[in-house]
């Protein structure tokens, strides 16, 4: 039978080696904590920063909304609860939700956002690809490329309303001197064409955002799938839809995701080309013209509020689902 008597000498060598398994996860965890420590003393001021300038202007914006607070006196309200979100007086509906105007300005706001943010994928995508082969003079056209972006969407979207101008404009002029339309035509007044000159302008000024996005993307991709499919002889067309396409997609839908959050609270290019007209009207235009123009805070507030909840949705649901796809991958 074996002795199992535990001699000193085991006991030793046994509480070394429980020592020596112990030591690396206690340093581990020290490690650990220290960076987070630090990661929190880097991040504690920008959070400070980031309350100040958005977060408390933002809880501001909500409790108005539920005030009949006035630019007359902004001062002297009192709380209505939430009647400037919906309200039911005298057999009718009242309020934000209740309003024509607003669901006109939604769909207005959406038919933006899809429209515009599709065609500025595609575009990207196509000069992105474009970009990324080799060819004299790349660089130069890169930069290039880049300039509407750079330019500021105000001074952008006031040049392009001399451009579309019914009288003075350049588009009028060059259209008629080509022969595709026989008098000038009023871009941004006219019902059935300012959605569509805005959409343009739009397009214009932020497809180089998805270009450059998309290229960072298509530089990072490896050269084997490509040096094998080009052995085995597989079409281009098919090797962008069966290799390209999916390993760029993750970049793809965040630049996608960016573009829709901004086209949902488009304002400056909209303000400045058709000012307050109801046919292009976005939901920030027409929480300006409530808060400015007719100077009630509270309906006005309560218009951004809505606004910021849905932006404020779909944020979380593409986090929560992008968080939910990494999770599944792993």
């Amino acid at each position: 039978m074996a002795d199992s008597t535990v001699t000193p000498a085991n006991a030793d060598a046994g509480e070394q080696s429980l020592a020596r398994s112990v030591s690396p996860t206690r340093r581990h965890n020290r490690v650990h904590r220290q960076r987070l420590r630090a990661a929190w003393m880097f991040l504690i001021p920008m959070l400070v920063v980031l309350a100040a300038v958005a977060g408390w202007p933002l809880m501001r914006t909500i409790w108005f909304s539920f005030t009949d607070a006035s630019f007359s006196d902004i001062s002297n309200y009192s709380m209505i609860g939430f009647e400037n979100y919906l309200v039911y007086d005298n057999g009718a509906w009242y309020g934000v939700l209740a309003d024509p105007s607003w669901w006109r300005a939604v769909w207005n706001t959406l038919f933006f956002t899809v429209v515009s943010v599709g065609a500025e994928t595609v575009l990207g995508l196509i000069i992105a690809l474009t970009l990324n082969a080799q060819f004299r003079g790349r660089g130069w056209i890169r930069a290039a490329t880049l300039i509407p972006w750079a330019i500021p969407t105000i001074v952008s979207a006031k040049m392009w309303g001399w451009m579309l101008h019914d009288q003075f404009g350049i588009i009028n002029d060059l259209l008629m001197t080509l022969g595709v339309i026989a008098e000038p035509l009023n871009w941004t007044a006219n019902a059935d064409l300012s959605m569509w000159a805005v959409i343009m302008v739009d397009v214009w000024k932020t497809t180089p955002f998805m270009a450059l996005l998309t290229l960072a993307a298509l530089q990072m991709l490896p050269s084997d799938c490509y040096e094998a499919a080009k052995v085995d002889g597989i079409h281009p067309v098919r090797v962008f839809f069966r290799v390209t396409l999916p390993l760029i997609y993750p970049a793809l839908m965040v630049a996608i995701i960016f573009r829709i959050l901004d086209a949902l609270r488009v304002f400056d290019v909209i303000y400045v080309l058709t000012s307050n007209s109801e046919d292009t009207m976005s939901m920030s235009v027409y929480a300006r013209q409530q808060l400015v123009e007719f100077q009630d805070v509270g309906y006005g507030s309560a218009a951004s509020t809505v606004l910021f909840l849905i932006i404020a949705l779909l944020t979380i649901t593409y986090l929560y689902l992008g968080r939910k796809q990494f999770g599944g991958d792993a």
